[in-house]
């Protein structure tokens, strides 16, 4: 217990100690243009960058600061991050949408000054989740005052959030606006369409050279390892870990799954999907699942909170926004837990490393084979130790290692030896009844 405590401690000590490491990208110099990507899922990692490349590209006296923009969306809270920052900047910020900016995309693209799309992209679509009252009230005026702010239209910008935005001449009633490149030029909403980057930045009249902003290594790790299929592997591990601990009580498995679900809950935090709420249930989940391997084993309820306290911190993890990611990595971890359990199950007494770790005896020539133990069967004797359901029980006078059936025995039941098979001796327990005033015992 201890030294798995210890592993897991090390575990969360290289986990937050790596993802305060931070290596900036090199500053661009004098008259440069500074690009940063803004790709994949808009989080905590991404605002990261995006503020710190815009106060190193300050710094350094940039030319431009450009936003090269292929995003499904993300996190408000990042968005805002961002959008601040380039409001706040005083140099000149030009968008370029290589394919489509949804959702928290669109708020980053309508907080820079120019605005450039390529033929076939698309933005909008900025309905929140949840797309309660109070919600797309609040987003919708976001939108809108950074509209007024960069000199574009806040109804068509207010209309990409909200549905009941009246705008006829774009989008149906009840719908939310989304424009193709096409549709963006003509409504004014963009500045030029443009088919590469490099035509974007001749059209904004940007030149310099080009320095394109690099996530840290923390920032790096955290948004690898938040995406579903990483996420799904992380808690797979994790769960397997705490399974396998259970059969062996070794330490090992326990450790590393215990560093596995760390490891998922310290990128969730760091890309700003979870909070200290996430935190605390998990640490309340893992805490009682260990109480039940190694301090009331047998006992079933803090087991059972442990795990329902685990599964709510796992859920929570992803945020209300990605539901469906959360489904999916669960998924996964559910669906790999199980067969890698299952393999684990049927190799693991025949790997020599496991028999090594369990202390299970390995005959050789120079071992006397154990001798037949089938007289035991139907003698009865007491439990020495707690069968959990492997221990040692007192049967006929002798000291006998005995399995239970899979309950778990306090020290001093009464048992019965109900079967031998080659060394392994299973016992049964015995319950006497006593007279009607007291309660049977074990």
């Amino acid at each position: 217990m201890i030294r798995s405590l210890r592993l897991t401690c090390c575990a969360l000590a290289v986990l937050f100690g790596g993802l305060g490491v931070a290596f900036a990208a090199t500053p661009a110099s004098n008259g440069g243009v500074v690009v940063i990507p803004i790709s994949g899922t808009v989080d905590e990692g991404m605002a990261h960058l995006v503020v710190r490349a815009v106060r190193e590209a300050e710094v350094a006296h940039a030319s431009a600061l450009v936003l090269d923009i292929n995003t499904p969306g993300g996190l408000v809270s990042a968005a805002f991050e961002i959008r601040d920052a380039l409001v706040a900047s005083q140099l000149p910020t030009v968008a370029y949408i290589s394919q489509r900016a949804y959702s928290a995309g669109a708020l980053i693209t309508l907080a820079t000054k120019t605005i450039v799309m390529a033929p076939g992209s698309s933005i909008g679509a900025a309905e929140p989740i949840p797309n309660d009252p109070k919600h797309v009230s609040a987003l919708r005026a976001e939108f809108a005052a950074t509209a007024v702010r960069m000199h574009r239209d806040p109804t068509l910008a207010a209309a990409m959030v909200d549905k009941s935005v009246d705008a006829p001449a774009y989008k149906r009633s009840g719908a939310i606006l989304s424009f193709t490149a096409q549709e963006a030029k003509r409504a004014h909403f963009i500045d030029a369409i443009e088919p590469t980057l490099d035509a974007a930045l001749e059209y904004a009249r940007v030149s310099g050279t080009r320095t394109v902003a690099a996530y840290s290594w923390g920032e790096s790790l955290a948004r690898f390892a938040t995406s579903p299929e990483v996420s799904g592997i992380l808690l797979s591990l994790g769960v397997l870990g705490l399974l396998i601990e259970m059969q062996t009580l070794h330490g090992i498995a326990g450790a590393i799954g215990v560093g596995s679900l760390a490891l998922f809950f310290g990128t969730h935090v760091y890309a700003g999907f979870s909070d200290s709420v996430v935190i605390a249930l998990a640490v309340l989940g893992v805490l009682g699942i260990l109480l039940e391997l190694h301090v009331f084993p047998g006992h079933g309820l803090s087991g059972a909170l442990g795990l329902l306290a685990l599964a709510a911190a796992v859920f929570l993890a992803f945020g209300s926004a990605f539901t469906v990611v959360a489904i999916q990595a669960i998924s996964i971890a559910i669906v790999l837990s199980v067969l890698l359990f299952a393999v684990f199950v049927r190799v693991a007494p025949q790997s020599a490393y496991f028999r090594r770790i369990t202390f299970t005896n390995v005959q050789g020539p120079e071992y006397v084979a154990s001798r037949d133990l089938r007289g035991l069967v139907g003698h009865t004797g007491v439990a020495a130790s707690y069968l959990r359901p492997a221990g040692v029980a007192h049967v006929d006078g002798e000291r006998v290692d005995v399995l239970t059936e899979g309950d778990f025995l306090p020290a001093g039941s009464a048992i019965r030896v109900s079967r031998v098979q080659g060394s392994r001796v299973f016992v049964a327990p015995i319950f006497t009844p006593v007279d009607d005033e007291s309660e049977p015992v074990r």
